[in-house]
């Protein structure tokens, strides 16, 4: 399996990109931070019940706060994103979720203080997945609003989440432990913003036409088993075995599935645009693939003894 950790990548982007579809039938009765304390909780519990003896060992000082600073920014990162679809349409949320991709080279650049080269595959890769992005996903008229400005904020959380969460398990913790801690971590955020929200009378569902209440509870729990618990679980041990640009990059066709998700689920026609901006994004996979394959390996291999909790 020289590839598992690309191929893992690509089936947590495509779990995420039917997470938007997903997002968007929660928002019809839910509000953002409700949606996100369904999907932190059910996640947390599913993953601690799966693993959660089983990484007691690896509960040192030291990743205990790590996973608490991943669940931090998780929670702010979907915070926006969340709250930022209300606001917006699905299509413009991926597009500028996807924008983290050309931001986590220059991270690791400047975190690395010097020991880590912005490979110009990488980078040109990057560049090409946001313009795949943008025919796929982005309305070019010009208007830009709170939902839009949000989302882009989310982005450079996710950026930075994915940046130290390959940064963290290449440096010894356990990347299981890691996503306990920091789906636990989001889960008790959530909640108390929900706390917050129905003390203050604040938050607003998205005004979705004829989504119905069990529709919308339904799929906030498809959020918490796949597009969180899952999928986190899955990014996290995966990283272990690529770059964080690579990661970036594999994660950033997202948009591609969702748009794929939502012609299956929502009967939404394939455009001309949409088909040629999903070549590009797996043009660009292709050129970042083919640039790392010429250059020797940076990331450390780890063998399944060095974490002996993933078998």
């Amino acid at each position: 399996m020289k590839f598992k950790g690309e191929i893992s990548l690509l089936t947590v982007a495509l779990i995420w990109g039917s997470g938007f579809v997903a997002t968007d039938l929660a928002l019809g009765n839910l509000t953002a931070t409700g949606v996100m304390a369904i999907r932190f909780v059910i996640a947390a519990v599913f993953i601690g019940a799966l693993f959660g003896r089983r990484i007691r060992p690896a509960l040192d000082s030291l990743t205990i706060r790590r996973g608490i600073f991943l669940g931090i920014f998780l929670n702010l990162s979907f915070l926006a994103q969340t709250v930022g679809l209300v606001f917006t349409t699905p299509s413009k949320n991926a597009f500028l979720t996807a924008v983290n991709v050309i931001l986590v080279p220059f991270i690791a650049a400047i975190f690395a203080r010097g020991s880590h080269k912005v490979e110009r595959s990488g980078v040109i890769g990057a560049l090409l997945a946001i313009v795949g992005i943008g025919l796929i996903s982005l309305n070019l008229d010009g208007s830009v609003n709170m939902g839009d400005l949000l989302t882009l904020l989310c982005a450079v959380g996710f950026a930075f989440h994915i940046y130290f969460t390959g940064d963290f398990v290449r440096r010894g913790s356990n990347a299981i432990a890691l996503t306990i801690l920091q789906l636990s971590t989001a889960a008790i955020l959530s909640l108390v913003a929900v706390g917050v929200e129905s003390l203050f009378g604040l938050g607003q569902v998205k005004e979705t036409a004829n989504v119905n209440p069990t529709v919308s509870i339904l799929a906030a729990v498809y959020l918490g088993l796949l597009s969180t618990g899952v999928a986190f679980l899955l990014q996290t041990v995966a990283q272990q075995w690529t770059t964080q640009t690579r990661a970036a990059i594999l994660m950033s066709t997202e948009s591609v599935f969702g748009t794929l998700m939502s012609a299956l689920i929502l009967q939404e026609q394939m455009t001309t645009r949409a088909i040629i901006g999903s070549a590009i994004v797996f043009a660009a996979i292709l050129v970042a693939e083919l640039g790392a394959i010429r250059q020797s390996p940076k990331a450390p291999k780890l063998t399944l003894g060095q974490n002996p909790d993933f078998d």
